[in-house]
């Protein structure tokens, strides 16, 4: 992730309102080498404990000054958060900056500074030297190291700290897989193969290489490189993506200046000089649109959202990426902090919203996050039945997602698009509660849809989210923030104690909400409160589909105790496939098959009391004389059993490429038109079987993996 981490450890140590503590620490270390042959001459390093000038130098060897020398330099910015009033370590992470620079001392006189010279190559025809990619006195940034930044899941025994020794100096080799790290001890330890080779006379044999030593110079060369190109196309990707009328207006613009701008189809093209595109992206941008530059950020004007106490989303660029811009009142600058906490700790998932930098001035706080095409609450008001009456906010936003994409079948059913993104909600809403993250907000404001191959949905938002420290399974009767009228889960609105349970019961108001085109379950806007916390639920508009009604039923349970976790949610059958539900029909019937009816057996009895439910009367008279013909020639069927039901749907199944083509044609492909023939007659079906097999056999192995 990247992140200004200067500006962390310059606002740093922060203390939140809820006791929680984050620490930040710096360290940093340089590295006197010989650049003729690769041998370190001395290391300088700091101790986070101490005074920055507290610099304690060691020797390793006694050449003299070498004709040229390689500095690098090390710094190292750590974050550490720490669980409210408690010394439990939340998460950690490090980011190492390393940097090179080539001195020359032919001439003893000469004071070292900057060179303005291009690189070029200052090769020398000595035997034990080598070609240097670097110009004399000059000074070049080689890498960013990130350490992987731990999730907020403890263990007993241990707390998740990540560390790096400061004075461990990155050399890039050829392999990437036999890259050094340099101690402050001059042990040299291959990542991957943790073989260690100590000593002056390993160190060498086995690192102080020329060729090892060019390989590393050629390969920050190419870094650099490939950076500034990145930066030269993402910013010919802005220009290129604006609207038909800011080009005009450009065009306009600049036939005053004498600048040339060509296209006639609305898009302008720039010429960039990518060797100031690095230093001056921000500065171009701003040139096109109204905004301001602070720090790495460029704030436009142009408004994506709205939100509350004096929160807007605007459009921007950071360090070259376009991103939607959170401005908060920097007077809620907890708040602030909160969600950076909880994106640190959950940003990784794809399907929680990206955060890549933080800046400041005197009224504000701008987090730059992941720029998104629209929330869920303007896809489906986009694409419901209202979508006629579409103002231009809207009608751009169809252009910008994709005009062809269908979100509902004729029959009511969520298409495959719609199901996918109601599972991404899920999806990431379990991987918060992993990590012990409460949204306490969740509603279709706060999920974005990005679109990439195709559509995907992200969680944000997390500015009230809470996490829950140790073995903590609620946040108590007093915790603040209350979340979004409407949305809401009965204990928050009548100020009860608050568990992962809270996210369930809204998610299961924005699933009704995606399923019926923009309904609630509870109502209209200002009747929603009230009928939440009287229980006064209505699932008349997903009746017709028996997945959701279950579902639902459970998600809105005023019990919180009752409602299913987010890993139960995602393995539900309202989200199968129809090859898992045809599978599912098939396992079932072969594991009742061996149910001995003489001795009484418990499961098939439960299952053929559902057959009233199930079948809706006598199958048989639901299909097709020729279908019915074909299944009497092997054997005969009871037309009110349930367990028969099952044996035809798996016979055929089993033995569908030795069917007639008449009756192929009737069923259908498989799996597709298979589940549907007999779904569409008999819709109940597989609920009904699912409920009496989920409690009887649920422990079984067959089972599992319906449960995930």
């Amino acid at each position: 992730m990247d992140m200004d981490m200067k500006e962390f450890i310059r606002i740093m140590p922060h203390v939140s309102e809820d006791g929680g503590v984050i620490l930040a620490s710096k360290k940093t270390s340089a590295f006197a080498v010989d650049a003729s042959n690769g041998k370190i001459i001395r290391v300088h390093h700091s101790s986070p404990d101490t005074t920055s000038d507290s610099i304690v130098p060691k020797t390793i060897t006694k050449h003299g000054n070498p004709d040229r020398q390689l500095s690098f330099t090390r710094t190292d910015y750590i974050l550490t958060s720490f669980a409210p009033n408690s010394n439990q370590v939340l998460w950690n992470v490090t980011v190492a900056d390393i940097d090179v620079a080539l001195f020359c001392y032919q001439n003893q006189n000469l004071i070292a500074g900057p060179s303005s010279s291009p690189v070029v190559d200052v090769g020398s025809t000595s035997h034990d030297s080598f070609n240097m990619p670097l110009s004399c006195q000059s000074k070049v940034d080689v890498h960013r190291l990130r350490i992987p930044r731990l999730s907020a899941k403890q263990t007993e025994d241990k707390a998740p700290v990540l560390s790096l020794p400061p004075t461990e100096l990155l050399v890039l080799l050829p392999n990437p897989e036999k890259s050094l790290l340099v101690s402050r001890d001059h042990d040299f330890e291959t990542m991957g193969q943790s073989s260690k080779i100590s000593g002056p006379q390993d160190v060498r044999k086995h690192v102080v290489s020329e060729r090892r030593i060019a390989f590393f110079v050629i390969s920050a060369l190419i870094i650099i490189i490939g950076f500034l190109m990145y930066r030269h196309y993402t910013l010919m990707s802005v220009m290129l993506n604006k609207n038909a009328k800011s080009s005009s207006s450009r065009r306009r613009r600049n036939r005053k200046t004498g600048k040339n701008f060509g296209n006639e189809d609305g898009y302008g093209v720039m010429e960039v000089d990518s060797e100031k595109s690095l230093l001056k992206f921000n500065h171009l941008i701003e040139c096109d649109t109204e905004g301001r530059s602070i720090g790495k950020l460029f704030v436009s004007s142009k408004e994506i959202a709205k939100g509350s106490n004096g929160t807007i989303v605007l459009e921007g660029v950071y360090e070259g990426r376009k991103v939607a811009v959170k401005r908060l009142v920097r007077a809620h600058h907890d708040v602030a902090f909160k969600e950076i906490q909880n994106l640190i700790a959950s940003d990784q998932h794809p399907n929680i919203v990206r955060w890549y930098g933080v800046e400041y001035d005197q009224d504000f706080v701008y987090l730059s996050l992941e720029r998104c095409a629209c929330s869920l609450y303007d896809l489906i008001q986009m694409y419901s039945d209202s979508c006629q009456n579409m103002g231009p906010r809207h009608s751009q936003m169809m252009n910008d997602v994709m005009r062809e994409i269908c979100l509902w079948k004729p029959n009511g059913y969520p298409s495959h698009i719609l199901l996918k993104l109601m599972r991404d909600m899920v999806s990431g809403l379990l991987h918060l509660h992993e990590l012990g993250i409460i949204h306490r907000d969740l509603k279709p404001h706060n999920v974005l849809i990005v679109k990439e191959k195709v559509l995907c949905g992200k969680l944000s938002d997390m500015g009230i989210s809470r996490g829950l420290v140790g073995d903590m399974s609620s946040l108590g009767h007093h915790a603040t923030g209350s979340g979004s009228s409407g949305w809401q889960a009965p204990e928050q609105l009548l100020l009860g104690r608050q568990t992962r349970a809270v996210d369930l019961f809204s998610l299961g108001c924005v699933l009704f909400f995606c399923m019926t085109r923009g309904r609630h379950p509870f109502g209209d806007h200002l009747e929603r409160d009230v009928n939440v916390a009287k229980n006064k639920v209505s699932l008349f508009l997903v009746e017709h589909i028996p997945e959701a009604v279950n579902l639902f039923s459970q998600l809105l349970n005023p019990n919180a105790e009752l409602r299913p976790k987010a890993s139960e949610v995602l393995h539900h059958p309202f989200f199968w496939n129809c090859e898992t539900r045809v599978s599912f029909l098939r396992d079932t019937s072969d594991r009742v098959e061996l149910e001995d009816r003489e001795a009484g057996s418990i499961v098939l009895g439960a299952l053929e009391s559902k057959a009233c439910v199930a079948l809706g009367g006598k199958w048989d008279e639901k299909m097709e004389d020729a279908f019915i013909a074909n299944i009497g020639r092997y054997r005969r069927y009871k037309y009110n059993s349930v367990r028969d039901l099952l044996r035809v749907i798996r016979n055929k199944l089993n033995h569908y490429r030795e069917l007639p083509g008449e009756i192929q044609e009737l069923l259908g492909s498989i799996p597709e038109g298979f589940d549907q023939y007999f779904g569409s007659r008999f819709p109940r079906l597989l609920m009904e079987v699912y409920s009496v097999m989920y409690q009887y056999c649920k422990e079984e192995k067959w089972f599992y993996k319906y449960l995930g």
